[in-house]
Formats: structure tokens, C-alpha cells, sequence
């Protein structure tokens, strides 16, 4: 089986970790990027099958860099799922209309994230 490839938009390097262990014993190819702009120019030179993007992030946050990478039209059929600690009222309509497809609140839940991973990337 070919193993789908994932995007990580991550600025902290804990949580970078943390989410990339969990992916590879998911058999996820892992791919990582930093901030922002390190996102939009991996997504359009790995071309993953789904992001998982951080909202606040250095150098482009990551309302930005979902806007700038559904406006390619190569990338914009490419699921990005919000990670994000914002979890007020709003902020989920907010990372939906940025861009994304959905959305996961910190500290994540595994058992949801796996749940959507599969949804998306049958």
C-alpha cells in the first residue's frame, strides 16, 4: 500500500514531534515545515495529499498560507485541517473560510485526528 504524504505546518518543535511520531505509526509519509511560507513552498514542491497547518505561525501565519495555497489552482484540491490552539467562537469559521477544510483544536485529540485522516484520504 502507498502510504499517504502529510504536510505538517508546525512551528513548535514539540508538538512538530509529537505529531510526527503519530502520523509515521500511522504509516504516514511525514513531510515538516517550520512557519508559514515554509508550508506554501512545501506544498507546492512536495505536493502532499493532505496539510495539517498551525494557525499561528511565524513569517506567514497560517490563515495566509491556506489562502495562498488554495489559490494555486495545482494545490487547491489538497485538504489542509487547521490545527490550532484558537478555539473561541468563530476562530473554526474563521480557518474555514482562510481556506481549510476542517479543523482540530489543541491539544489535539488523536483519536479525532486519526478519525479524520481516514475520512479524508480514503
Amino acid at each position: 500500500m502507498v502510504s499517504h504524504r502529510i504536510l505538517v505546518v508546525e512551528d513548535n518543535p514539540d508538538n512538530r514531534v509529537l505529531i510526527t511520531d503519530v502520523l509515521t505509526s500511522l504509516d504516514y509519509e511525514v513531510i515538516v515545515a517550520g512557519d508559514g511560507a515554509e508550508g506554501v513552498e512545501k506544498a507546492n514542491s512536495e505536493r502532499p495529499d493532505l496539510i495539517l497547518m498551525d494557525l499561528s505561525l511565524p513569517q506567514m501565519d497560517g490563515w495566509t498560507a491556506a489562502r495562498n495555497i488554495k489559490a494555486v489552482p495545482a494545490l487547491n484540491h489538497i485538504t489542509i485541517i487547521a490545527l490550532t490552539a484558537h478555539a473561541m467562537v468563530g476562530d473554526r469559521e474563521k480557518a474555514l473560510e482562510a481556506g481549510c477544510d476542517d479543523y482540530v483544536s489543541k491539544p489535539i485529540d488523536l483519536r479525532e485526528l486519526a478519525g479524520k485522516l481516514a475520512q479524508y484520504l480514503k
